[in-house]
């Protein structure tokens, strides 16, 4: 199979400008960690140039020192001292001017970053790590074009007594601070790595020309891949969901941070493992708070979660937001509408991914192609080599088509089943929602119930009371009416009892005298009953014994 060979006189690409990707399409200009800077010959910090070379590059110097001149006035970052509670005047980029309670450890810097005189965000720095903890900012505005500054740092992290700017270019402060870089990364320690310099706060969100986000307290290790989602996941949630459903942007605060992993780079940068974004909206009446994590390996798309769960996630468990931004006041609509663009955002990653999973043996199979060395004249002449890429062609295509055929195939797969586990999920989603609206409503009810017990108790009590009072009334009338009888009814009223007992006897012997004529009365009843039945008897029997002898008689 012929080969096509490498044009001549062209030097190949290097490898990181071959595997560097177009970033237009996230609405990012390239920074410059995407591309290795050349590699320089270390030099003393404090050895004196020769005369030939320092007036030859007079001007230049001058030029360059009327620029730095130039940008520390217009950027400036403000260490905040360790007695201070807050970030100082970058208070107002968290909600109700406090900071998150349970993230700042000992050792921690806060830097208040400014740019052309104002504030622009916060940053707590861990030197430990030789990396942000967390970047936060409000009313995130997309950035305008305008000249990528160098990266910056920060020489009061590494010489508190040092008089340098606070942020200043590396080049310009090596041969000035003899510490620098003890307790802050530097640009070498990301040289000939896989890793590039990744902002938590990115230029594409800034509108101050993105400049003090390109400070290295700014920054933690990402891979270009993770780098380039993270930043289209960014931009994506920003422009589609949190700040149409915020008025704008105007009450939006939003905290990126990093989690720490047991793996550096160059055994000085601490590699995050997963990097994390809370959102807080405080429009009066329709505020939402609204977490997301990513991890950095793995692959997975960006995950949404609450911002109580992201708390969870994070060291000692802080608290990101005070009073959760308003929890007892959040819009749920607007969560259900940030939760439906998130599901589009996630499905687009995943298309991504598909489609890089896609291409990446064919882009494997022309880098390789690409690397071998041109075969000679001779050799791609030859009868025989086009005999056998013509016979091998049509295969090779049907394989093609073969791969290409079962790829579609397995994507589409994956696209139904995903569709459909998200349907189920949805499904459970809704009905968990049914029942936990139903849960809350059965315990409201039960609640107004049980708040309405002392109410019935007090009127039953007030309803007992009124019945006492009646009865007093009462009362009260029937001795005014016993007060109003004449004396001599009373007088008879009180020796009626006498009277009644002295009947008494009387009354006793008289039923006893008449119980014992009725006794007696009946058993004389009784008596001639039995003796006129014995009379009638014996009569019978008389006559009976009289006729049977007269009968006797005559027949003698």
């Amino acid at each position: 199979m012929r080969t096509r060979p490498r044009r001549r006189g062209r030097p190949a690409r290097p490898r990181s400008a071959i595997a560097r990707p177009r970033l237009t399409r996230f609405r990012l200009p390239l920074q410059p960690g995407s591309r290795p800077a050349p590699r320089r010959p270390p030099e003393s910090p404090r050895r004196p140039p020769a005369a030939p070379a320092e007036a030859a590059m007079g001007p230049a110097r001058w030029l360059a020192l009327g620029s730095l001149l130039a940008l520390g006035a217009r950027l400036e970052g403000r260490l905040v001292g360790e007695g201070d509670a807050g970030f100082g005047e970058c208070d107002r980029f968290f909600y109700a001017g406090t900071p998150p309670a349970g993230l700042a450890a000992e050792g921690h810097v806060k830097i208040c970053q400014r740019s052309a005189g104002a504030a622009r965000f916060a940053t707590l720095y861990s030197p430990a790590d030789r990396g942000p903890v967390f970047s936060a900012f409000r009313d995130p505005r997309p950035a305008p074009a305008g000249k990528e500054p160098h990266w910056l740092v920060e020489p009061q992290i590494d010489d508190p007594n040092s008089n340098l700017e606070e942020v200043i270019n590396e080049a310009d402060a090596i041969t000035t601070v003899d510490s620098l870089g003890s307790k802050q990364a530097l640009t070498t320690d990301y040289l000939d790595s896989d890793y590039q310099r990744g902002q938590l706060y990115p230029f594409s969100l800034s509108n101050d020309l993105h400049m003090a986000t390109f400070a290295l307290t700014n920054a933690v290790p990402m891979t270009q891949t993770f780098q380039e989602r993270w930043y289209m996941n960014l931009n994506s949630l920003m422009d589609r969901a949190l700040t149409p459903q915020c008025g704008g942007g105007n009450h939006l605060y939003i905290i990126t941070g990093a989690v720490p992993s047991d793996v550096k780079v160059k055994d000085r940068v601490t590699i995050p493992k997963f990097v994390w974004l809370a959102a807080c909206c405080a429009v009066p009446g329709g505020g939402w708070a609204m977490g997301f994590v990513k991890h950095t390996t793995g692959g997975d798309v960006i995950e949404d979660v609450m911002v109580k769960e992201l708390e969870k996630l994070l060291p000692s468990n802080p608290q990101l937001f005070q009073n959760n931004c308003g929890e007892t006041e959040q819009d749920t609509e607007k969560m259900k509408k940030i939760l439906e663009m998130v599901n589009q955002v996630q499905d687009e990653e995943r298309m991504v991914q598909s489609k890089e999973t896609t291409s990446a043996v064919p882009s494997t199979r022309s880098k390789r192609s690409a690397l071998q060395p041109p075969e000679a004249p001779e050799e791609r002449s030859s009868l025989l080599g086009n005999l056998i890429g013509f016979i091998a062609t049509p295969f090779i295509k049907l394989s093609q088509l073969i791969c290409c055929l079962v790829v579609g195939i397995l994507k589409n797969t994956v696209y139904v089943l995903w569709y459909a586990a998200k349907q189920v999920i949805n499904g459970i989603e809704s009905c968990l929602y049914h029942l936990g609206s139903a849960t809350i409503s059965y315990f409201l009810a039960i609640g107004e119930e049980l708040a309405s017990i002392p109410w019935k108790v007090l009127k039953v009590i007030l309803k007992i009371i009124r019945a006492i009072l009646r009865i007093l009334c009462c009362l009260l009338k029937v001795v005014c009416r016993i007060l109003g009888i004449p004396v001599r009814v009373l007088v008879d009223v009180a020796s009626f009892p006498v009277y009644t007992m002295g009947a008494i006897p009387i009354v006793c012997k008289d039923i006893a005298v008449g119980l014992g004529g009725a006794i007696s009365l009946l058993f004389d009843t009784a008596f001639g009953t039995m003796g006129g039945l014995f009379q009638v008897v014996f009569s019978v029997f008389k006559r009976i014994g009289y006729k049977v002898t007269f009968e006797n008689s005559g027949e003698l």
